[in-house]
């Protein structure tokens, strides 16, 4: 339909301005007749045009500002000045396909996604390729993906590896790697070798087919502000007309009449106001965030108020292993590597995730033997030789004997809202893994974010315990929390909150969409939300990054600016060239002319909502490996800090030789792995990024810290080295103990700050979930 439109505008464009040219070229012959008919079959398709599209407008019960143009050219055409109706033409034309320019260019990043929707997909039947529809395919099916297709539906990768170009799904430019078993959304281009996928999803239920319909539904909705165009129309339109017939009746010249109309169709409403909206809407699918239609995106400009839910928004939505607690003598990798081993045979959530942070560490995993698992307790079974236990700690210690620590443990399970995996081999407790929902790196930049776009109150709602929803609130520094809150609970506070003002909820789960669909404006966590919030939501976020909503805030906010400004500059000037006009002092050809100024004035305005400034989005990026290379390293450090703490945490339990030992050991790891690693950093790493960052010293900060974790090695080292031969007072096992865990907190701090800079430099999917390492 949109290219139906463009082809018949450059069509009535180019008669109008072949029968003007030609009918100039006429009367320059002194061929005042043919002059007449040239300039009449270059004005009247256009008229046709207009008076097709006034009366579309009367069907629909609108009354628009295409009857000032009818009205006009039709005037033009009675009083016999053919130039002027000709120049109006070609005006009204020119305008036209303009527009068509300008709504292309604004809508550019939401046709990219409409443009990638496949028609068939490759099938495999009986080891044969076949091309079937896609409504054909179901959840089960094998397909292949050839190089430069389109992923046709949901899937995992089945065979190779897949290269994709998910540009048009989330605004990042760099291809993205999925390895075998990884999952695939549809909607994204294969920029690499051929590969296999075994469909999740029908091609109706598919990430794409969603994000298709919910483009589509944005593009017919209209904004309030174009609302506001149409009511300054019906206003407009009595008073353009009232105006024209005064400075005929004044003048006693209709021309007068003429040229009042000729300028008064302020264009910046019919042309402007949408393409600034539709400008806006695009830039937000450019940046991975999906609005659906103008209302929403204006009232997201106007938002002040945000509920956000905790599980999936705030935190990752999965448990990760933040700590691991050890037995005298047991190494933690060890106690990591032995639950992880009898936990691959569990389909638990928190068997996978212990299993997921073995293998991020390079343990090497050994396959047990008859197994048994008592569901939702723990299981027991034999590894190398090994009867071992894995679960609980009502199950292990059944089987085990109690440890020193494990009271001490339970209790940190208890302030932290963490859950407990306890371990045990041959009736002998070896160690406990604490595991934890921990708040997204990118939660607290993206709230800072959001106050500094103008978010006055941040509210926490969320289903979780009052000590755990508090201890996150606290850590990011929102004004409330409300927790143990059920759907009706975030549907009431929502309620209530509308009464003061507009109001957005974020959230990504099933029993979020009640409240999502309430709220003045729904935000979907989309990426990897329920379908059934993504539906209710008003706003999606397609890239699983919260900072994004500050993007598409600031987005909003400048569209609804420059909108708002077309519409009271487009009326302030055409009223004013209405009175110029009444006055005698324009004549109508002048008058098209002028107006066709404005005409491109207007659009030129509109279309900058594509250059509108994002605060805080990094101008530079770090490339995907590098970012992944940084984060298994820190990943690889956490077990190196856990023995700081179990160390310290031992110092007042073990015998005074094994003390020393535990300390030497210890001081060890410290300058070998960690310090190191500190100073490869300040040295190889860090001046790459200030260099990128520019500014003066940009991470002062981060080198900070670095040499308060140098000097406190360096303390370690000197308190090591000075160590007695005969034993250990009190006092310096106390000294010991406050280095150690002053070298703990600080370098699981730094590493936390390390990875939110490494996440705000990098591209969406160069940073996954499952590879964030935060402070325990």
């Amino acid at each position: 339909m949109a290219e139906h439109k463009r082809i018949l505008d450059l069509a009535l464009l180019a008669f109008a301005l072949a029968g003007l040219a030609a009918g100039l070229v006429a009367r320059g012959l002194h061929q005042d007749d043919w002059a007449a008919w040239l300039f009449l079959a270059g004005t009247v398709p256009v008229l046709v045009a207009v008076l097709a599209d006034s009366a579309a407008s009367l069907l629909r019960r609108e009354v628009g500002l295409d009857i000032i143009a009818l009205v006009s050219i039709g005037g033009a055409l009675l009083l016999h000045e053919y130039v002027a109706a000709s120049v109006i033409g070609l005006m009204l034309s020119g305008g036209r396909a303009l527009e068509d320019f300008a709504d292309a260019r604004a809508r550019r990043e939401m046709s990219a996604l409409l443009a990638r929707v496949p028609r068939t997909a490759n099938l495999y039947e009986a080891e044969q390729l076949k091309a079937v529809p896609l409504e054909s395919v179901r959840a089960g099916d094998r397909l292949l993906v050839r190089a430069g297709e389109t992923v046709p539906v949901d899937g995992i990768v089945s065979g190779g590896t897949a290269v994709l170009d998910e540009a048009a799904l989330t605004g990042e430019s760099l291809p993205v790697t999925r390895a075998r078993s990884e999952r695939l959304r549809s909607g994204s281009i294969n920029a690499g070798a051929p590969f296999d996928m075994t469909a999740t999803s029908s091609a109706a239920d598919s990430t794409f087919a969603g994000i298709v319909r919910l483009v589509q539904a944005a593009q017919e909705a209209k904004a309030p502000s174009a609302r506001l165009a149409d009511r300054a129309a019906f206003v407009f339109t009595p008073l353009a007309i009232a105006l024209a017939g005064a400075a005929w009746a004044w003048s006693g010249d209709p021309v007068r009449g003429l040229a009042v109309l000729v300028v008064a169709t302020p264009c910046p409403l019919i042309l402007a106001v949408p393409v600034a909206i539709v400008s806006g809407l695009s830039r937000c699918a450019g940046r991975g965030v999906l609005v659906k239609g103008g209302g929403a995106l204006e009232q997201l400009a106007r938002l002040r108020t945000l509920y956000l839910d905790k599980t999936g928004t705030l935190t990752g939505g999965q448990a990760r292993v933040v700590a691991v607690e050890t037995e005298t003598g047991v190494a933690s990798d060890e106690v990591l590597r032995v639950a992880a081993s009898l936990d691959q045979l569990s389909q638990h959530v928190i068997a996978e995730a212990v299993v997921a942070a073995a293998r991020r560490r390079g343990l090497e995993l050994c396959l047990p033997t008859n197994v048994e698992e008592e569901p939702g307790a723990g299981l027991t079974g034999n590894l190398e030789g090994r009867c071992v236990s894995v679960g609980s700690y009502a199950y292990v210690s059944a089987r085990a004997g109690q440890s020193d620590w494990s009271g001490r443990f339970l209790r940190r399970m208890g302030y932290e809202g963490a859950t407990g995996v306890f371990v045990a081999a041959e009736g002998r407790m070896l160690g406990a893994i604490l595991l934890a929902d921990e708040i997204r790196a990118d939660s607290a930049r993206a709230l800072r974010l959001l106050r500094r776009a103008g978010i006055g109150r941040v509210v926490m709602l969320t289903g979780d315990r009052h000590d755990v929803a508090e201890r996150i609130g606290s850590a990011l520094g929102v004004d409330e929390v409300r927790a143990e809150q059920q759907p009706q609970d975030k549907l009431a506070a929502i309620a209530e909150a509308k009464t003061q003002g507009i109001c957005a909820m974020v959230g990504d789960g099933v029993n979020d969409a009640p409240a999502l669909a309430a709220a003045d404006i729904g935000i979907a966590m989309g990426a990897r939300g329920s379908g059934a919030s993504s539906e209710a939501a008003s706003v999606v976020l397609l890239v699983d990054r919260l900072d994004r909503l500050a993007d598409a805030l600031a987005i909003a906010q400048g569209a609804r600016r420059i909108a708002l400004q077309s519409v009271w500059i487009g009326m302030g000037l055409s009223i004013a060239a209405m009175v110029v006009a009444a006055l005698g002092l324009l004549p109508p050809v002048a008058g098209a002319l002028l107006q066709e100024a404005i005409d491109v004035a207007a659009i030129l305005n509109a279309l900058r909502v594509l250059r509108v400034r994002i605060p805080g989005r990094p101008q530079v990026s770090l490339p995907p490996a590098e970012v992944t290379r940084l984060k298994e390293e820190h990943e690889r450090l956490i077990g190196p800090l856990a023995q700081l703490r179990a160390v310290a945490d031992q110092l007042a339990t073990l015998p005074s030789d094994e003390t020393v030992t535990a300390l030497r050991e210890v001081e060890s790891l410290v300058r070998e792995r960690l310090l190191r690693h500190e100073r490869e950093d300040d040295l190889q790493l860090y001046p790459r990024i200030e260099r990128a960052l520019g500014g003066d010293d940009p991470i002062a900060a981060m080198h900070r810290t670095h040499r308060e974790v140098q000097e406190l090695g360096s303390v370690l080292t000197r308190m090591v080295g000075e160590l007695p031969p005969d034993g250990i007072e009190l006092s310096a096992l106390n000294d010991f103990r406050r280095v150690l865990y002053g070298l703990d907190a600080i370098l699981r701090l730094h590493f936390a700050q390390e990875d939110e800079l490494y996440h705000g430099l990098a591209s969406a999917e160069a940073v996954r979930p499952e590879s964030q390492v935060a402070p325990a």
